[in-house]
Parts: C-alpha cells; structure tokens; sequence
C-alpha cells in the first residue's frame, strides 16, 4: 500500500485529505447520490443499498440519480461541477474512477476533482455466454472464437468499463476477435445476453449472479486469480490456459465526493460508510452478490484508488488503447 508521503508526491494522483476530527457534522438538506449508470448494474444496487441507511443515519432524505452516458463520465462530472458541501456524492468505479484516466483523450476530469471517501464493495467479473453459443469450457469457446472471427459479439455496461477492459485484454491475450456492444449500465447488457440479441459479456459477478444462479446463461470463468466462494465449481481464466496465465481483473465500486469537501465532512461521510458495511444487511448482500467490502479509512481508499490509476495506465498504454469519450 501507498504510504501517505509517497500518494502525495505522485503527479496527476488523489491526495488523500489532511485528517482531522470529525465535528458532528449533518447535512443540512436532502443528500443525491449520483450513479453514472443505468439502473441494475452493481453501482446502483450499492447506491440504493446505501441510500436508507445514510437516510436513518443523517436525518436527511437521500436520492438516488442514474446520470449514465459516455463510459461514467457524464454522472461524474455532475459531482466534479457540484458544491463541496457533501450533499453531493459519487458511486463511482473502477470505470472513470480508474481506467478511464489512461483509456480516454479527451476527459473533462482528473484524478485529482475528486475526493475518495469509501469504498463499497469489490469482485470479480464473470464470462457469460448465451446458451446458444456451443461452447462448455474455456478451451471450446476460445476455439469458436478462434474459427468465427469477429462473427462473435459480447456486450459490457460502457466504453472504458471494467467489464470492456476485461473482454479487451482476454481477446488480446487469446488472439481473438469479437464486436464490442456497449450499453448504459450492466442491467441492460444482461438483458440483451439472455435475449440472445449479444453472444457473451464479461459482467461483474456481484450483478450477474442472479442470472448465472436462474441457469439463463452459461458460465465459464471468473477474472479474478482465485476460485469466488459464490461459484466454487467455476474456475478463475488464468487455470483454464496457458494463454491466461497473467489474467486478472478484479472490478470495484466506491463513494466520492467533490475535491473541495472539507475534511470534517469527509470524515464523517467516512465514517457513515465504516457503520453501514458493520451492518448484518451488508454483509448478507455482499456474500448473497459474491462481493467483499471494500471499506477502508480516507487514507486507505485514497492509496487504493491511486493504485488502480497505475495499474489501468500500464495496463492500457502496453496495449496501446485509446479512445474518446462520447
């Protein structure tokens, strides 16, 4: 983990705020939480999860907005342009939280318009295939792709989205063509897939898990290094082939808040998050969506978030990957 002297030292990188004690403060008016995606997907369940708590916890009513559009970028620049008064927050991503930075030329943001406050909640994505693709293992279905190039199309909730990445990277890895069909959010992708109208996607096991468990897809593996607890009898990519071997990915969500927000504000968002992940509800939702917590102090999640900006941007630049954000 990033010390706090070195995140600061890291150009183009999140500080992570000058701590203090937190003052008792409340907002003094209705709280917006602002997902930059499509109802369904793992953003909005965790906003709307954490929505009445933060609702009970502060006294004040608590909205949830889906601004979804342009890979992320047009609900986070609602928070970049918003009050610092911590009314305003950000369920973002691993999409324009992190890759966005390195996959995008043209963002109106940077690292450093937005201040970490917590993470929610962190997994892995999952292969899914319709169930009319002939394929039952990993080897069969990159052999189809292999004799169909570019015949095979796979959706994801976004340009630049963790879910993108992923089919990206296993395509390259695997010497594979595919069509890239991008949609608001994960929910409509999902939908899409099992209507048959997309072959396969790589979707966030914390969303698709209902899916996988009805039996209306396929299921071949999971990004991440490890077997999910949720799918033991599903392997991790890197097992299935020597070609995977250096395949992982692991997506993640995370409340944000403007750059400006005063530290007290901070700190007691903070800690609001530390008491809703405590809470049996939580836990249950996480272990029901094959999820884990990602809460961690300001300091923590701010070395986390810098961490992933580094590691998208090797990732990214290696494969010389690059792109507008419309």
């Amino acid at each position: 983990m990033l010390s706090r002297r070195i995140t600061l030292a890291l150009p183009g990188l999140i500080a992570a705020p000058i701590l203090g004690r937190a003052q008792g403060w409340k907002p003094s008016q209705a709280l917006r939480i602002i997902v930059p995606a499509a109802p369904g997907g793992t953003a909005d369940i965790s906003a709307r999860l954490l929505a009445p708590f933060l609702q009970s916890y502060f006294g004040q009513n608590c909205l949830v907005e889906n601004r979804s559009g342009a890979g992320g970028t047009i609900g986070t620049m609602e928070v970049v342009r918003a009050a610092p008064d911590g009314q305003t927050l950000l369920l973002g991503n691993i999409g324009p939280q992190a890759i966005g930075y390195s996959l995008f030329t043209n963002l109106q943001f940077k690292p450093t318009d937005l201040l970490p406050i917590s993470g929610t909640v962190r997994g892995t994505n999952v292969l899914v295939l319709h169930p009319s693709v002939p394929a039952n293992t990993m080897a069969e279905f990159v052999a189809y792709l292999k004799a169909n190039p570019g015949k095979l199309s796979y959706g994801s909730p976004g340009v630049g989205q963790s879910p993108h990445l992923t089919g990206v990277w296993f395509n390259q890895l695997t010497g594979t063509e595919a069509i890239h069909v991008p949609f608001r959010g994960a929910g409509p992708a999902a939908i899409e897939l099992v209507a048959g109208n997309i072959n396969y996607m790589w979707d966030n096991l914390t969303s698709g898990i209902q899916q996988i468990r009805a039996g209306r897809v396929k299921t071949l593996a999971v990004s991440s290094a490890e077997r999910n607890p949720q799918l033991p009898d599903i392997p991790a990519a890197r097992e299935t082939m020597p070609a995977l071997a250096n395949f992982e990915v692991n997506t993640w969500f995370g409340i944000f808040a403007p750059a400006a927000t005063p530290p007290a504000i901070a700190q007691s968002l903070n800690e609001a998050m530390r008491q809703w992940q405590a809470t049996d509800e939580v836990k249950a939702r996480w272990r029901e969506m094959g999820g884990v917590s990602l809460y961690g102090s300001l300091e923590d999640y701010a070395a986390f978030v810098n961490g992933e900006i580094a590691k998208w941007r090797g990732v990214i630049r290696k494969e010389g990957l690059q792109m507008e954000a419309s």
